[in-house]
């Protein structure tokens, strides 16, 4: 099973207290068999750490020994092992259109991909060309 997480480097963690110390610096990332599979960007605050915003707030995040493909999540008897963020961390940032934000970040993907796909196609077709 793939789990998204919020997830933050344990080097971001205060180990004696398990609180984020730079709550700027949390992923998203999806975890398979105690494993970062892949990751994303860092967080928005204004959706992720916003008082005016309660539907994405972070308040916990699996702790990795990197961000970092393959890098490993860390984990004991119970389970993944969290760390918290502090109530400080919150701001009020303002309301927040969620489904304008979901029509951009769309966009963009489909973008991404049309670049990538175009970028093959180019890739293919200048292979075609080499001479053998």
């Amino acid at each position: 099973m793939v789990l998204i997480r919020h997830c933050v480097e344990e080097s971001n963690v205060d180990t004696g207290t398990m609180v984020v110390k730079d709550p700027l610096r949390i992923r998203h990332v999806t975890v398979r068999a105690g494993r970062i599979e892949s990751m994303s960007g860092l967080i928005d605050p204004a959706s992720h750490l916003n008082l005016d915003f309660p539907d994405h707030r972070v308040t916990t995040c699996v702790i990795a020994e990197k961000f970092e493909t393959g890098a490993q999540v860390a984990i004991d008897d119970n389970g993944m092992i969290f760390a918290t963020i502090d109530r400080s961390a919150y701001q009020h940032y303002g309301p927040v259109d969620y489904t304008q934000r979901l029509m951009e970040m769309i966009r963009a993907v489909r973008a991404n991909m049309a670049e990538a796909n175009t970028g093959e196609q180019e890739k293919k077709k200048e292979e075609k060309e080499l001479p053998v």
